[in-house]
C-alpha cells in the first residue's frame, strides 16, 4: 500500500511514554492529541500536546481503559491514528479492532496477530513450529490438575504454572512436587481469573535461575523484518524489570545471529507488523528458550535506540503510515557500544512501598551519553492511581564498563526531593561486583537486598 502521512495522532496513554510519542510526532511534523484523567490534568503530556481532552476520573478503568471515551476523543478531534504506548490498551485486540472499524489506524500489530501472540500457549505452539526454541511444556491450555500432574511427571520437577492470558507474575506458581500441584493449580487459576478474566493455565519446565533476554523487532507491511539486537532484563523484582541493558553481556554473536534468523522467519510467517519484543529465558548452559511476545513498544526501548541509532517510536509511526523498513532504516543494523537504563520509581528503595506525593526538588543529570525520559517536574504530584515510574535514566558508553561508570555518575547527579525513589537502590546495584562483572540472573535482587540491609544495620 502507498505511504500516506498522518496529520494528527492521539496518544492513548499517560506519563513518560505519552511525552515520548509526542516528541516523535513533533519531529515528524504530526499534530498530537493527549487524553488525560482528572488526576493528570497538570501532567507534562497534556502541556506538550497540540490538543488535550479529559476522558474521565482518576481510576484507569474509567479513563485510560475506557475504549468508548478514547474513541470519542479521537473522533471529535478527527485524528488519523492512535498510538497506544505500553500498558493500558496497547495489547488489547478488541481496542485495535474498534480503531479499525472507526476508520482510525492503530499504531501496532493487526488484531488477529495481537490475539495470536497474546494467548501464550498459541504463541508457544507457533514459535515451536517456526523452529524457535521453546521450553518443554503443555501443548495448550491445561484441562485439569490431573493433566498437569501427568505432564509434570514427564517433564520433571520443578515446573511452573502460568496464566495463558496474562503477565507480570500474576497467575503464576512454581511447583516443586506432585503433592503441591493441586493446591497451587487452584491458586493460579483463581488469581488468573481475577486478573485477566480468564482462568486458563499452561505449564512449562521451570528454570530456577534464568537470565531474561529479549529481542527487539521491527516489521513493515511489506514483509520486511529487522532485529535490533537483544536486551538483558534480568535485574528485576517480582517479574518487574528494574535495570535493562543492550547488548546482553552473555549473548554471543553466533547466538544472536541464530535467534535473529529464526525470529525473522517466524515474524514474517505470522504477518506481524510494527514494533514488538520477543522474550526468552536463558538457562545455566546458555541456551535460550522462547517464553512470550510483547506486541507493543517496551518501557526499555531506549537502550536499543542508543546501540542501533534507530528511533523505534518514529519507526512505529512511519510503518503504520505504510513506509518500508529500507526507507526508514537507511542501511543494515549494527550494534555499537553499550547502553543501560534504570527505572526511577516513586517507591521506598528498602521496602518498595509506593511513595506518591509532591516533588519539591527536581534536577536532571546531563552530559555526554545521558538521556532522561520523564513527565515529571518540580511541584508536580505523583498520583497514587497508576504505576510508580517517574523517569527512565538511560546512558550510552563505548563499552559496558564506560556505560556503568556513566550511569553511576548520572545517578549521583539525579535529584528528586519530596518523595522516596529507587535511586539509592540503583546506586547499590551498580556498585555491586557481580553486576559489574555481568554475573547475575533473575534471582539477583533476592540475594542482593538482604545483604544490603545487613550492611546498613551493621
Amino acid at each position: 500500500m502507498p505511504s500516506v502521512p498522518f496529520k494528527k495522532i492521539l496518544i492513548a496513554n499517560r506519563g513518560e511514554i505519552a511525552v515520548r510519542v509526542i516528541m516523535a510526532c513533533k519531529e515528524l511534523g504530526i499534530h498530537t492529541v493527549a487524553v488525560y484523567s482528572e488526576a493528570d490534568r497538570y501532567s507534562s503530556h497534556v502541556r506538550y500536546a497540540d490538543q488535550a481532552i479529559c476522558i474521565g476520573p482518576a481510576k484507569s478503568a474509567r479513563s485510560y481503559l475506557d475504549v468508548s471515551a478514547i474513541i470519542s476523543a479521537a473522533e471529535v478531534t478527527n485524528v488519523d491514528a492512535i498510538h497506544p504506548g505500553y500498558g493500558f490498551l496497547s495489547e488489547n485486540a478488541g481496542f485495535a479492532e474498534v480503531c479499525e472499524t472507526s476508520g482510525i489506524r492503530f499504531i501496532g500489530p493487526q488484531p488477529r496477530v495481537i490475539r495470536l501472540m497474546g494467548v501464550k500457549e498459541q504463541a508457544r505452539a507457533f514459535m515451536r513450529e517456526m523452529g524457535v526454541p521453546v521450553l518443554p511444556g503443555s501443548p495448550g491450555v491445561l484441562a485439569s490438575p490431573e493433566e498437569a500432574l501427568l505432564l509434570a511427571e514427564q517433564i520433571g520437577y520443578p515446573v511452573i504454572l502460568k496464566a495463558s492470558a496474562g503477565g507480570g507474575g500474576r497467575g503464576m506458581r512454581v511447583v516443586n512436587s506432585a503433592e503441591d500441584l493441586p493446591a497451587l493449580f487452584a491458586q493460579a487459576q483463581h488469581e488468573a481469573g481475577a486478573a485477566f478474566s480468564s482462568a486458563d493455565l499452561y505449564l512449562e519446565k521451570f528454570i530456577a535461575a534464568p537470565r531474561h533476554i529479549e529481542f527487539q523487532i521491527l516489521a513493515d507491511q511489506q514483509g520486511n523484518v529487522e532485529i535490533l539486537g537483544e536486551r538483558e532484563c534480568s535485574i528485576q523484582r517480582r517479574h518487574q524489570k528494574l535495570i535493562e541493558e543492550s547488548p546482553s553481556p552473555v549473548v554471543t554473536d553466533a547466538q544472536r545471529a541464530e535467534i535473529s534468523a529464526a525470529l525473522r522467519k517466524a515474524i514474517q510467517a505470522a504477518g506481524y507488523t510494527n514494533a514488538g519484543t520477543v522474550e526468552f529465558l536463558m538457562d545455566e548452559t546458555g541456551k535460550l528458550y522462547f517464553i512470550e511476545v510483547n506486541a507493543r513498544v517496551q518501557v526499555e526501548h531506549p537502550v536499543s535506540e542508543f546501540v542501533t541509532g534507530v528511533d523505534i517510536v518514529k519507526s512505529q509511526i512511519r510503518i503504520a503510515q505504510g513506509e518500508t523498513l529500507p526507507q526508514i532504516l537507511c542501511g543494515p543494523i549494527e550494534l555499537r557500544g553499550h547502553s543501560i537504563e534504570c527505572r526511577i520509581n516513586a517507591e521506598n528503595p528498602e521496602t518498595f512501598a509506593p511513595s506518591p506525593g509532591r516533588i519539591t526538588g527536581f534536577h536532571l543529570p546531563g552530559g555526554i551519553g545521558v538521556r532522561v525520559d520523564t513527565w515529571a517536574y518540580t511541584d508536580c504530584v505523583i498520583p497514587p492511581y497508576y504505576d510508580s515510574l517517574v523517569a527512565k535514566l538511560i546512558v550510552y558508553g563505548n563499552d559496558r564498563a564506560e556505560a556503568i561508570a556513566r550511569m553511576r555518575r548520572a545517578l549521583d547527579m539525579f535529584v528528586i526531593e519530596g518523595i522516596h525513589t529507587s535511586i539509592p537502590l540503583h546506586q547499590r546495584i551498580l556498585a555491586d561486583p557481580d553486576f559489574q562483572a555481568g554475573r547475575f540472573d533473575t534471582s539477583f535482587i533476592n540475594r542482593f537486598l538482604p545483604a544490603a540491609k545487613t550492611v546498613k544495620q551493621g
